[in-house]
């Protein structure tokens, strides 16, 4: 199934249409994030931590879920893989929960490898494409991801009390903006249809 540029536009517009006529509640939840963005970046060990707690949560809810799952299917093949992968997720979230610190480091590393993958994956498109404009932006980016990881890498652990939550505060704070800015946009917007056709003369 196909869509012509006519059915593009019009779901173009009802999006617009849709934040524009509810631009205050992403103008609210816009502030709240740049406040939590801020709060987590000026007090990163508190977002680090908060982060490693929800995700112990995540992966709890989704064992208990995958083990009550796996046993109402238990007849059917992979039995026994699910059931130790809905184990696993309850003793990792388990793990989490009780020793959020323990897991901020592990994570950590996670976000060691990620910025290490990213940062060598942009140096090889900036390289591939060279010849355009913007190579150069990509390099200087994937340069920056290694500068990250190596900086992250060679703190630990100590980094792990401040990366994550200074990641996830940035973040926070760069989207609480951008959808400021979105539902204030929105509300300069004139409404579809808005404008006015003037009345023909009447002839003389």
């Amino acid at each position: 199934m196909t869509m012509n540029q006519g059915d593009i536009q019009r779901m173009q517009q009802a999006v617009v249409a849709s934040i524009r006529e509810h631009w205050v509640m992403f103008l609210v939840e816009g502030i709240v994030l740049v406040l939590l963005g801020l709060l987590a970046i000026i007090v990163p060990p508190i977002a680090t931590l908060a982060v490693a707690i929800f995700l112990g949560w995540l992966f709890l809810i989704s064992g208990v879920v995958g083990l009550i799952t796996t046993f109402m299917m238990r007849n059917l093949p992979g039995f026994w893989w699910a059931l130790l992968s809905g184990l696993l997720a309850i003793a990792a979230g388990v793990v989490l929960i009780a020793f959020p610190v323990s897991g901020a480091i592990s994570l950590t590393l996670v976000l060691i490898v990620f910025f290490i993958v990213e940062g060598i994956a942009s140096i090889m498109y900036a390289l591939e494409h060279r010849g355009s404009g913007r190579w150069a932006w990509m390099l200087a980016s994937g340069v920056v991801d290694l500068i990250l990881a190596a900086i992250i890498l060679v703190g630990l652990p100590g980094t792990a009390a401040w990366a994550i939550g200074l990641i996830v505060g940035i973040n926070m704070l760069f989207g609480g903006t951008s959808m400021i800015a979105m539902a204030l946009h929105a509300r300069s917007e004139p409404a579809a249809g808005g404008t006015t056709t003037s009345s023909p003369r009447p002839a003389a």
